[in-house]
């Protein structure tokens, strides 16, 4: 039977890596014959499906004065707590007005009850699903307690109270096994691994006029060698070393471009890399154009290039990141069957590569050897074809939607019985 699923977050816009997953449940969902709607503080979807409440987005200027009193310090006064509830109240009005709207039977919170930056929405979120008691799948993408700048902060009460809640109508979903185990040991939450996933039983549909054409908005040359780093700029994503692979191939040919944009943690460590890539005298492009949701069903603001017209103007990726929760542009990477070099961060180590893929690895230091071995990839059309069709069809076997689906029939079934069965 069909329902009415209700996304909630504090941003669904870009290309962010909840929002691109968040935008592939939907689809999995729709195929599955339910419908959905969206809330958050800033949004790129259908307006007839959406509701936009400006003060739910975590750069919101009250969350920011919020954020800025409670992290780094140890107590906080009256006027915090007071400012905090009051927002809380109110969104507390908006998100039930949102699932009287639409008729909501099914609440997917997305992150907004796992990492705290915005504290009044995931307090509001809470307090509306124990008070309706409608069925809700939180789910985790990366935990407070992952993060060190949420080390010390003034909030504890309300992190042990939403972030995230124990409540008997809810199931709880994590990307990776270690989040499974953290949760369980920190809470008592019982939780269910669901990794990002990507069609691959469609490969994807690449426009060669397309792709020339932002080749050439970008700047480079027939002969240039496009090096993506497909990341946001924070700098947990390690692209530094992308610098110094581009440095240690001593070629002019090779152009490092960065496909996201900085600003959600500052752009301090976007200078930085410019100032690095200079000095090293590595050819560092950022991306000017703004890059859509690939997934976007909003015709009214739909850019003219997605994240996906990206990954075919590349010929290599670099993906040094510390630490990821599971790792959307390793699965992107693959898709579009482009070889990678991977920095072997812990969930990587654990949970993706036993499965078995052919990648460049690194530990946290380019060595001369594997600076050597991406060279042999970039001039070797036989041994790079060999490893991208390999990494094709293990993520087929893993990290598909029909993976996904199977796992959202099985916790619709735990809410509804088999009429939600698809």
């Amino acid at each position: 039977m069909e329902k009415n699923i209700g996304f909630i977050s504090t941003r669904f816009a870009g290309t962010d890596g909840v929002t691109l997953e968040t935008s592939k449940w939907a689809q999995v969902l729709k195929q599955m014959g339910h419908q959905c709607f969206w809330f958050a503080g800033r949004l790129d979807k259908t307006p007839s499906r959406s509701m936009l409440v400006p003060e739910a987005f975590f750069q919101n200027e009250k969350n920011q004065w919020i954020n800025e009193q409670i992290l780094g310090k140890k107590a906080r006064s009256s006027g915090v707590t007071d400012t905090i509830q009051s927002m809380k109240t109110f969104l507390k009005a908006r998100i039930k007005e949102f699932i009287a709207k639409f008729s909501i039977d099914l609440l997917i919170p997305e992150n907004a009850l796992t990492i705290p930056m915005h504290v009044p929405l995931g307090i509001a979120i809470t307090e509306i699903i124990a008070e309706t008691q409608i069925p809700t799948i939180a789910h985790h993408h990366d935990f407070y307690w992952e993060r060190t700048r949420f080390f010390v902060n003034t909030v504890g009460d309300y992190l042990r109270m939403a972030f995230p809640p124990n409540l008997p109508n809810m199931e709880h979903v994590v990307i990776n096994s270690a989040a499974q185990e953290e949760l369980a040991l920190r809470t008592g939450i019982a939780s269910i691994i669901i990794p990002n996933i990507l069609d691959f039983d469609n490969p994807p549909a690449v426009d060669s006029e397309r792709t020339l054409r932002l080749r050439q908005s970008i700047g480079l040359n027939p002969e240039d060698i496009m090096i993506l780093q497909p990341t946001r700029i924070v700098q947990r994503k390690g692209i530094e070393h992308a610098i110094d692979l581009v440095k240690d191939l001593n070629d002019p040919r090779y152009k490092l471009v960065i496909s996201h944009e900085a600003g959600d943690e500052g752009f301090e460590y976007a200078e930085w890399l410019r100032e690095e890539a200079g000095e090293h005298g590595v050819d560092l492009r950022l991306f000017s154009i703004f890059m859509g949701d690939p997934w976007s069903d909003n015709e009214k603001i739909k850019s003219e290039y997605t994240l996906f017209d990206v990954y075919p103007c590349a010929d290599f990726i670099t993906y040094p990141s510390l630490y990821e929760g599971f790792g959307n542009a390793f699965l992107e990477a693959i898709y579009f069957k482009k070889p990678m070099l991977i920095n072997r961060y812990a969930i990587f180590v654990r949970d993706i590569e036993p499965k078995g893929f052919d990648l460049i690895g690194m530990d946290g230091f380019l060595t001369r050897k594997t600076v050597e071995k991406v060279r042999e990839i970039l001039t070797s059309n036989q041994r790079k074809d060999q490893m991208v069709d390999h990494n094709y069809q293990m993520a087929k076997r893993y990290y598909s939607y029909s993976i996904l689906q199977r796992w959202l029939n099985t916790l619709m079934t735990n809410f509804f019985g088999m009429e939600a069965q698809s």
